[in-house]
């Protein structure tokens, strides 16, 4: 698939691989989750540059963002905003919160309480708010980025599966390694290179993406890999909760909007594989100690991509 966007889109991950440093395997599945129209949730210990990931896609994409620094004592009108009176009218009129903008970047999402986490749950299914029996839009795009520190910090309340399910992928950064970490103590990239970051993609370009990733071709052949895969995880073992319909589709938009990186217009296996623990990890509910991402590159080596009819993948993608 040639198109002048996927030069840009190039361009967007060179400038954000010189910003995150070391990282390009998340930093491609942070701009397919927004190609894909999805909300990422970035997990990981303080200081790994979750919150400069989140800076940086903003900027390249020319999209205002908001940020919230979550707490436990945070409200959901201080995200929704809340119908104030004007005794000038005698009536009541809605103020909009920051959650009113195209990036939301919720930080340190699982400090705050469930009553103030739960706020998010409209906005992100729906694009929308209800405040006071009244609904409101949200602008289009609109995006959540959030971010959490690891459930065994001390001040942490655990997202509920509800809350997760919203979240179309979840990556973590981890440490650098020696030689990226070296560039990022001299200063010369990492977030010292974040304010020089220009933007890269218009609006209307990532609404031209958005629209171009159903109709990345899916043959019946890998259908049928992608639902061997949903299969396994509702019969396994190790899984007492498998995928649902909403994360089986999760994942077919997330290979197919992984397809578009590549400059293809069909879905092929490594896609799937590409995507998968991203897409899965965090929706799935283990019955022992295997959980998340290990369980989910459990199901991923258990399920063989060769089935009948998987030599004609190209083929097929091509017809």
């Amino acid at each position: 698939m040639k198109s002048p966007l996927l030069k840009k889109v190039n361009t967007c991950l060179h400038n954000l691989n010189d910003v995150i440093l070391g990282k390009e395997q998340q930093v491609k599945l942070a701009l397919t989750c927004i190609i894909a129209s999805g909300h990422l949730l970035v997990e990981d210990l303080p200081g790994m540059g979750k919150t400069t990931l989140a800076h940086a896609l903003s900027s390249v994409l020319g999209l205002d963002y908001k940020r919230v620094q979550f707490t436990s004592d945070l409200l959901p009108a201080d995200l929704t905003g809340a119908a104030v009176f004007d005794p000038g009218s005698s009536s009541f009129h809605f103020h909009p919160g920051p959650i009113f903008c195209p990036v939301f970047l919720a930080d340190e999402l699982n400090r705050a309480t469930p009553k103030a986490q739960s706020a998010l749950l409209e906005a992100m299914e729906e694009g929308q708010v209800s405040v006071d029996g009244e609904t409101h839009a949200l602008p289009e795009p609109f995006f959540v980025i959030a971010t959490q520190n690891p459930q065994f910090q001390s001040g942490t309340f655990p997202l509920p599966e509800s809350q997760l399910d919203r979240f179309l992928l979840r990556i973590s950064l981890g440490y650098p390694n020696p030689a990226v970490e070296r560039e990022l103590l001299k200063g010369n990239k990492g977030r010292a290179a974040l304010k020089q970051l220009t933007q890269v993609l218009s609006q209307q370009d990532l609404l031209a993406l958005q629209q171009l990733v159903p109709q990345i071709k899916v043959s019946d052949t890998l259908l049928d890999y992608i639902q061997r895969l949903i299969a396994r995880t509702r019969q396994d073992e190790l899984c007492h909760l498998g995928l649902s319909p909403r994360g089986a589709m999760a994942l077919m938009r997330s290979s197919q909007s992984w397809a578009l990186l590549q400059g293809r217009g069909h879905v092929l296996p490594e896609d799937v594989q590409a995507v998968f623990v991203a897409v899965v990890g965090h929706r799935l509910v283990g019955r022992k100690e295997t959980q998340g991402d290990q369980l989910a590159r459990h199901i991923l080596q258990s399920v063989d991509a060769i089935g009948e009819g998987i030599e004609g993948l190209e083929a097929d993608s091509h017809a």
